[in-house]
């Protein structure tokens, strides 16, 4: 068995903070003391459906646990959804309903287990303790203060710029860390943003004399835009379901600067060769590709990504789309020209607006078989359409045949 200190020193190396001090150590005695595995506590809000990249960054660490063979509790928010995490929030969330929670929730556990050993997973619903008595609920917020709630930064920087903060949300680290309680946590893991979270956890299990938790926090992973955090919001995710050119493509997006933060956090390389970022690109590229495709889409990908971008030809298969003059607002024999933004939004099924494709065409982003449309033209005859490529961006094709009914 691995010297308590090295296995320690192994789950620490990218984290952020490990608290209290010496406390990983104390768990990892503990489990070999007693002979059983550790309870290694993620919490998730099914507010959205998919995983992006920047969650892997926690589900990777939580796999090191189980490969040394501890538990992962995988905590479904589906009541504290209700509620909304105000971490690193400007304003309060917006309330989902249940049927999207539940949603939701399936399909982010599918998605995490594209990481995490299902077997050596236990996945729980914190409605299941949360859902409780008035009774219950006077005697958990009695333990902690409002001073303390309005202590942590969220809250701190909304209540000195004269921001509502609703008391609902001021429920959640509260509820969030009687999770923890709830389910006998050893350790618990989250991004530095869920800190104040995680310790709120430690504090709750001490008042219910309960063992508290070690807690571990672990680097925000930044968008492929190199600034913001990752999120599908901000328009700037590799989600780990995207199609493998896509995955890709959008690595080769990152800007140089960003790429150690990259290696280090989703390959485990804290000293990658960056003298060619190019060719370092291309191969994390291909590993994430691999990881969650296969070797081969890996290859595929690449193949398709030089055949876009250094031969200048469109993609060897392109998905064909096939719209009607009446899909158009068009009548059937009518001779008159195309409206690009309105046949852009029939054949790519609502993924553009109108007014989002006429931005494009300003900026140069559409091209009909490989020509770029002028920014005013947004219209073109039936003849230079029908049978050709439509291209959206650097990345988006389809074969459009126009029908006439």
């Amino acid at each position: 068995m691995p010297d308590i200190s090295d296995a320690a020193k192994y789950v620490k190396r990218n984290a952020v903070e490990s608290l209290p001090e010496g406390g990983l150590e104390k768990k990892l005695e503990l489990a070999e003391r007693e002979d059983r595995p550790l309870r290694v506590k993620l919490g998730i809000d099914p507010t959205a459906p998919d995983i992006h990249l920047g969650h892997t960054v926690v589900l990777q660490k939580l796999r090191e646990f189980q490969d040394a063979g501890h538990l992962v509790v995988l905590i479904i928010g589906d009541f504290t959804a209700r509620v909304g995490d105000p971490s690193g929030q400007s304003a309060a969330r917006p309330v989902l309903d249940t049927q999207e929670i539940e949603s939701n929730a399936k399909t982010f556990q599918e998605q995490a287990f594209k990481v995490l050993d299902e077997d050596r997973t236990e996945v729980r619903h914190n409605s299941e303790w949360l859902d409780m008595s008035m009774e219950k609920l006077f005697r958990l917020t009695r333990t902690v203060t409002v001073a303390q709630v309005l202590e942590r930064d969220d809250f701190d920087k909304r209540y000195k710029e004269g921001k509502p903060i609703s008391l609902l949300e001021t429920l959640y680290p509260v509820l969030q860390g009687y999770d923890s309680v709830a389910i006998d946590a050893d350790i618990e893991l989250g991004g530095t943003d869920q800190k104040f979270n995680l310790l709120m956890g430690r504090q709750l299990q001490q008042t219910f004399d309960t063992e508290a938790q070690t807690i571990l926090t672990m680097p925000i992973l930044p968008g492929t835009d190199g600034q913001m955090r990752m999120s599908k919001s901000a328009g700037n995710y590799i989600g780990v379901t995207e199609p493998s050119e896509e995955m890709f493509g959008k690595v080769m997006s990152i800007p140089d600067e960003t790429m150690h933060v990259y290696y280090e956090l989703l390959l485990g390389d804290s000293e990658p060769d960056l003298s060619d970022p190019n060719a370092a690109k291309r191969a994390l590229g291909r590993e994430l590709v691999a990881r969650f495709h296969s070797h081969g889409d890996a290859e595929k990908a690449e193949a398709h990504f030089d055949r876009l971008h250094k031969e200048r030809r469109a993609p060897s298969e392109i998905e064909p789309s096939t719209c009607t003059m009446s899909s158009l607002g068009l009548t059937p024999g009518d001779q008159g020209p195309i409206p690009i933004p309105t046949l852009t939004v029939a054949t790519f099924g609502g993924e553009y607006t109108t007014s989002e494709v006429r931005r494009l065409i300003k900026q140069g982003g559409v091209r009909i078989d490989g020509e770029q449309l002028d920014q005013d033209e947004i219209e073109v005859a039936r003849d230079d359409v029908d049978g050709k490529i439509l291209q959206i961006g650097k990345r988006k094709y389809r074969r459009i045949h126009i029908e006439d009914k």
